[in-house]
Parts: structure tokens; C-alpha cells; sequence
């Protein structure tokens, strides 16, 4: 059993009562992860991948058409999905289609993966907000899929928390600069 080198709970634990789910695909997702556990409420963070047609682990593919991705389970009563929402949005360039920075594949495109109806609703809005807010800073359309509940598959233990072990490691997500907004649930 693995064990989160930062929460120090086991990586495969069960999604506490009451506690949601959120994937999210940023780029690489050492630092994407990075930024998810640093934030008050998550419970967990696991690296992995998800969004590709293909087990990642199957001879002769490597994931390849899979996005790096960051599963994490929150406490909604400390954290609100939006506000995930917000971090997700400041801390890449959506406007990147399938590259961060140097890096250029379709493993390193932005998605979000949601898990019920108001998931998807408040990603939709989101997505849109920031792209017009992106607009007005110059910036492209916003290339992030937004998908439904998809497999979800865990990473080598070796990428796991990576830059809590590896604290000079490279891979800190940089985003546009631009501010994203934390829309208000219940009259988005």
C-alpha cells in the first residue's frame, strides 16, 4: 500500500463520506498536484491519467493518448469546487492546446474531468468566464475538455507527490497571469 507522501494516508483509500472528487489535467502533473495539495480542504491528490481510449499500461501504447492528470478528493465543506476551479485555471495556459512550455504531446492537454450535473455546470461556466476574461488580456480560446467520469489510472509510485520528494525538482505549473473568478454556486 502507498502511501501519500504528504496527506500520509494510503493512496487507493476510499472517497470519505460526504467528501467529492475532482480530476484535473494541467500539463505535467508533479506540480499540478503540487498546487491541489497545498490547498486547505483537499484530503488527497494522486497523479495518474485519464482521457485516452487505451489502458496507459498497455504494451506498446504508454499512455499515449492519455493526459496527465491530478484525481483529488476534497472536503466541500472546507473547499468548494469552484474554488479547484479557480486554482485549475490560474496555475496553466489553457490556451495551449497540447503542449506546457517545452513539452508537447497530447499527455500534457488541459481537462477537466466532472462527476455529476453540477460539475459540469460549473466548469462550463468557468471556462467560459475565463476565456472572455483571457480575451481581453490577448489571449487565444481556451483548448480545456471537459469530460465525463472517465477511468482514472494511477501513475508509478515514483511520480506520486514528486516534488514533495524531490523538492528541487522541475515541472511548477505557470499560468497566464490572468485572475480567474470564483462564481457563486447558487446563482451561477
Amino acid at each position: 500500500m502507498t502511501m501519500h507522501a504528504v496527506f500520509h494516508r494510503p493512496l487507493d483509500a476510499q472517497v470519505p463520506q460526504g467528501f467529492d472528487r475532482a480530476v484535473f489535467a494541467m500539463g505535467c502533473y508533479w506540480g499540478a498536484e503540487q498546487v491541489f495539495w497545498r490547498q486547505h480542504g483537499v484530503w488527497l491528490t494522486q497523479a495518474g491519467f485519464t482521457g485516452g481510449q487505451t489502458r496507459p499500461d498497455a504494451p506498446g501504447t504508454g499512455g499515449a493518448d492519455h493526459a496527465e492528470a491530478v484525481r483529488v478528493i476534497f472536503d466541500s465543506s472546507q473547499v468548494s469546487y469552484e474554488r479547484l476551479l479557480q486554482l485549475f485555471w490560474e496555475n496553466h495556459d489553457p490556451t495551449g492546446g497540447d503542449r506546457e512550455d517545452d513539452a508537447t504531446g497530447s499527455r500534457y492537454r488541459s481537462l477537466i474531468m466532472v462527476f455529476n450535473g453540477s460539475q459540469r455546470h460549473a466548469a462550463q461556466a468557468s471556462k467560459v468566464d475565463y476565456g472572455n476574461r483571457l480575451a481581453v488580456h490577448g489571449f487565444g480560446r481556451i483548448t480545456t475538455q471537459i469530460i465525463d467520469e472517465a477511468p482514472f489510472w494511477p501513475a508509478p509510485d515514483e511520480d506520486q507527490q514528486y516534488l514533495a520528494r524531490n523538492p528541487d525538482g522541475h515541472c511548477e505549473p505557470t499560468g497566464t497571469g490572468v485572475e480567474a473568478s470564483i462564481p457563486n454556486p447558487d446563482t451561477s
